[in-house]
C-alpha cells in the first residue's frame, strides 16, 4: 500500500511535504521492480533539481536506472544512510529509504502530482 499522506510521480517517485521542504524518494513499486538495490549516487546538498530531471542513480543487480525529481527545489539534506547501506530502499522506501530533502521553488508543481489512488489506478492499469 502507498501511504495516503504521500503525493506521487509517473516516475514511480514519490514526495513528503514538510512546509517549504520536500522530502523525495522511490515507491514500493519502483524498488521492488528494480529488485536488490546495491548502490546509490546522490547529488550535493545546495544542487539544484528540476521536476521531472533526473537527480539520482540507482544501481541494483538487475540494471542501472534514473530517479526523477517530482518537484522542483534546491537540496538541503541528502540520506548519506542509504549511501552506506543502499539495501534500506529496498527495505523501507517510504521511511528510512528517502533520498534527498529539498526546499521548493515552485510550489505550484504539487498540483501535477498524483494522490495514492490516483497512483495506485495507473500501478493497476499497468499490470493489465
Amino acid at each position: 500500500m502507498n501511504p495516503k499522506n504521500l503525493k506521487y510521480h509517473k516516475e514511480h517517485d514519490w514526495a513528503r511535504i514538510e512546509g517549504d521542504i520536500a522530502v523525495l524518494g522511490v515507491t514500493d513499486y519502483a524498488q521492488e521492480a528494480l529488485g536488490d538495490i546495491v548502490y546509490i549516487e546522490l547529488p550535493e546538498v545546495g544542487t539544484e533539481v528540476a521536476a521531472g530531471t533526473t537527480y539520482a542513480e540507482i544501481e541494483s543487480v538487475k540494471a542501472v536506472t534514473d530517479v526523477y525529481a517530482p518537484l522542483s527545489g534546491t537540496i538541503v539534506e541528502t540520506n548519506e544512510e542509504v549511501v552506506d547501506a543502499p539495501e534500506l530502499i529496498n527495505e523501507s522506501p517510504y521511511e528510512d529509504g528517502w533520498l534527498i530533502k529539498i526546499k521548493l521553488s515552485d510550489p505550484s508543481e504539487l498540483e501535477e502530482l498524483m494522490s495514492a489512488e490516483e497512483y495506485e489506478q495507473i500501478l493497476a492499469e499497468q499490470d493489465e
